[in-house]
C-alpha cells in the first residue's frame, strides 16, 4: 500500500526527481536513498529503476549509483523503525482512512500511504511479539546458538528469508530483536544482517529483467554482484569484524542497526569511484543482441541526411507517422480501459505515452538540427508543419495518459460503471477519434485542402456532440439513473478531454494547410477577421 500510494501520488515527480538526479553519481546516490525512504523498500526502487534502465531512460552507471543509495536508504528505514514508534501506528491508520474515504486524487492516494505505514508498524511489532514465546523455548534457543558455528548457513537462511519476505527490513529487525533478547550472539546477528543485504538483491534479479533482453538484467545483476562482493569481503574479515560490530552501539540491537548502515555506506564508498568501469564490465557480461529499435527510439532519422533538408524532412515525416500510430494505439487502449475492470489496458496505454514522448523528443531534436542556411522557404514551412504535428500529437497523448486514463482508474477504484448509454457515447467518440487520427495522418502526407476542411469540420461536430452528450447526461441525472449519478463527474471530464484531443488533431494537420492557403480567419470572434 505504501509503494502503490507513493507511486500514484508522486509517480511523475519521482520520475522527474530521478531523471534530474542522474546527472552525476553523488546526486544519483542521494536520490536513491531518498526514494527508498519514501517507498520503504529498496526492492521497489530497484524494480522501478530496472524498468527505466531497460527502457533506455537512464544510463547503467548512474542507475547503479541510485541502487547504492537505495541500499543505504533501506538501512535508514531500519534505523527509524528500530525505535519504539508503534504508538504512531493507530494515528497513521486513522489519518490515512480519513483521507482515503473523504478525499479524491492525491489526498486519497496519500491516505493509502499513511494506512500502509501504520499497518507496517503494527505488523512488525506483532511479528516480533509472536516470535518471543517461540525463541524462548529451550530447544529453539539451543538450536540458534548451535548455528553460531555455521556462519555461511546463517547467511544463506537470512538471504532466503529476505527473498521470501521481499524485505531486508524484516530480517534485520528480527536479528536486532533476537540479539537484544540474548537469544543469539552478536556474531550470528552480523551474519543475519549480511544475509539480509544479499537477499534484498535477489528479488530484482529474478523479477526485474526481461528474459528476451539482456540489457534489462544489467542493473539487477550489477546490484547483486556488488552485494555479493561486499558479503565476500565481510566473510573473509568476519572473525575480526563481528566482535568490532558489538562496539557500534550501546546494546546488541542498536549495534546491529549501526553495522547494517555502516556496511552499506562502506560498500557505496568503495564502488562509487569505479562505477563507469564496473558498468562496462556488466555490459560485457550481458552484451546486447543484434540491435533492434526500442518502441520509443527513432527508426528513420538519419543524421547524415540533415545536409539535404528535403530528405531529412521526409524522414522526419515518416517518423512522425509512427507517432500517429502510437496515438491510435493509445486510443484503442483507452476504449478497452473505459469498458473493462482490468488494470492491464491502463498500464499498457501508459507505456505507450513513454513511446510517444521519446519519438517527439527525437523528432524535435532532429528537425531543429537541420542547418537553416541550407533550407529553402518550402523546407522551412515543412519544418514548422512537422514540429506542429509532433507537438500536438504528444499533447494528445498526454491528455490520454494523464486525464482520460485517470477517469478509467477512478472508475475502477470506486467500483462503478458508466450507464449503458453513457458508455456507448464515450466509446463512440473514441472510435471517431481513431478515424480522425487516420485522417490527420493521411492529411499530413497528402496536404489536400479538401481533406483539411473535412478534418476541421470534425471540430464543429465534436463541439455539437459534446453539447448533446452533456444534455443527455443531465437528462439521465434528472431521471435518477444510479450509474449516471455515480459517474457524473467522470463522464463529463471524459467528454471534455475527448473534444480537446480532437482539437489537437485538427491543429496538428489541418490548420497549417488552411493557414497557408489563406482559408483561416485570424479570430473566431464576431466582427474580427
Amino acid at each position: 500500500m505504501v509503494q502503490t500510494g507513493v507511486q500514484r501520488t508522486f509517480g511523475p515527480k519521482l520520475r522527474h526527481f530521478l531523471a534530474g538526479a542522474l546527472r552525476n553519481r553523488i546526486r544519483a546516490f542521494a536520490a536513491g536513498a531518498a526514494v527508498t525512504v519514501a517507498l520503504q523498500s529498496s526492492t521497489a526502487t530497484a524494480l522501478m529503476l530496472t524498468a527505466f534502465s531497460a527502457g533506455g531512460l537512464v544510463e547503467l552507471a548512474p542507475a547503479l549509483a541510485v541502487m547504492l543509495g537505495a541500499n543505504v536508504g533501506s538501512s535508514l528505514v531500519v534505523q527509524a523503525l528500530s525505535f519504539d514508534v508503534t504508538v504512531l501506528a493507530p494515528i497513521l491508520v486513522l489519518a490515512g482512512v480519513t483521507l482515503f474515504r473523504r478525499w479524491e486524487d492525491r489526498p486519497h492516494d496519500f491516505g493509502r500511504v499513511l494506512i500502509g505505514l501504520g499497518l507496517v508498524l503494527m505488523s512488525l511489532h506483532q511479528f516480533l511479539a509472536l516470535l518471543e514465546p517461540l525463541v524462548a523455548r529451550p530447544g529453539v534457543s539451543e538450536a540458534l546458538r548451535v548455528l553460531e558455528d555455521y556462519t555461511p548457513l546463517v547467511v544463506a537462511a537470512a538471504a532466503l528469508l529476505t527473498w521470501a519476505a521481499h524485505s531486508s527490513v524484516v530480517t534485520v529487525l528480527l536479528a536486532m530483536s533476537l540479539a537484544a533478547k540474548g537469544v543469539v550472539g552478536i556474531e550470528t546477528g552480523v551474519a543475519l544482517v549480511l544475509g539480509a543485504n544479499l537477499g534484498s538483491a535477489i528479488n530484482p534479479l529474478l523479477e526485474g529483467g526481461s528474459g528476451a533482453d539482456p540489457a534489462s538484467r544489467r542493473l539487477p545483476l550489477g546490484n547483486f554482484l556488488n552485494r555479493l562482493a561486499g558479503l565476500s569481503v565481510a566473510m573473509v574479515a568476519f572473525a575480526w569484524a563481528a566482535p568490532y560490530a558489538a562496539r557500534l552501539g550501546p546494546d546488541p540491537g542498536r549495534a546491529l542497526a549501526n553495522f547494517h548502515t555502516l556496511f552499506n555506506l562502506v560498500l557505496a564508498l568503495a564502488f562509487l569511484p569505479f562505477l563507469r568501469p564496473y558498468a562496462d564490465l556488466i555490459r560485457r557480461l550481458l552484451p546486447s543482441p543484434a540491435a533492434e529499435a526500442r518502441p520509443g527510439s527513432p527508426i528513420y532519422l538519419d543524421p547524415q541526411a540533415r545536409e539535404t533538408p528535403s530528405v531529412a524532412l521526409a524522414l522526419a515525416t515518416r517518423e512522425a507517422l509512427r507517432m500517429a500510430d502510437t496515438v491510435e494505439g493509445m486510443l484503442a487502449g483507452l476504449r478497452e480501459a473505459l469498458q473493462s475492470d482490468k488494470r492491464g489496458p491502463i498500464t499498457r496505454t501508459q507505456q505507450l505515452d513513454d513511446v510517444l514522448d521519446g519519438l517527439n523528443s527525437a523528432i524535435k531534436g532532429y528537425v531543429l538540427a537541420i542547418p537553416s542556411d541550407l533550407q529553402q522557404p518550402a523546407d522551412a514551412a515543412r519544418q514548422t508543419e512537422v514540429l506542429m504535428f509532433a507537438i500536438n500529437l504528444e499533447h494528445a497523448g498526454d491528455l490520454i495518459a494523464r486525464d482520460l486514463l485517470s477517469v478509467a482508474e477512478r472508475r475502477q477504484s470506486r467500483g462503478v460503471s458508466f450507464s449503458a448509454e453513457g458508455e456507448a457515447e464515450l466509446v463512440g467518440l473514441v472510435d471517431r477519434l481513431i478515424a480522425n487520427v487516420r485522417l490527420a495522418a493521411s492529411l499530413f502526407l497528402n496536404r489536400d485542402p479538401a481533406t483539411a476542411r473535412a478534418l476541421v469540420a470534425e471540430k464543429e461536430a465534436f463541439r455539437a456532440i459534446e453539447a448533446e452528450g452533456v444534455a443527455a447526461h443531465f437528462q439521465r441525472l434528472r431521471a435518477g439513473d444510479p450509474r449516471t449519478v455515480e459517474t457524473s463527474s467522470l463522464h463529463l471530464d471524459a467528454l471534455r478531454d475527448l473534444k480537446r484531443i480532437n482539437s489537437h488533431l485538427v491543429e496538428a494537420a489541418a490548420y497549417p494547410i488552411l493557414r497557408t492557403g489563406g482559408e483561416l480567419l485570424p479570430s473566431r470572434l464576431k466582427g474580427i477577421g
